[in-house]
């Protein structure tokens, strides 16, 4: 076993490509990863965050909020996913009206 302590997520090849953070509370911020830590503290660079429906806090809407350079604390970053090659699908789980 090697002394050095592995991370479970390996950020390294995210370094400058844009990312998907969602945060702890619902928030949800998109950006150029700049640098991280062993904490998962994130240097977010040109970071848009995605408002949330007054409505319904759980849902965002497509409204955004221009950031710019930000530090997602690492006790609050609950995903981190690249934003290349992700699409939106309709949920295979909703029952249709009717069934």
């Amino acid at each position: 076993m090697s002394s050095r302590k592995e991370t479970v997520l390996d950020l390294a090849k995210f370094v400058d490509k844009g990312v998907q953070v969602k945060l702890t509370g619902g928030r949800q911020v998109t950006g150029t990863l700049k640098g991280y830590d062993q904490l998962l503290n994130l240097v977010l660079d040109e970071a848009v965050e995605f408002l949330r429906d007054p409505d319904d806090p759980l849902k965002t809407t497509d409204q955004t909020r221009r950031l710019g350079l930000i530090v997602c604390r690492g006790t609050a970053v609950m995903l981190v996913s690249p934003t290349d090659g992700t699409d939106e699908i309709a949920n295979p789980f909703i029952q249709p009206d009717g069934a």
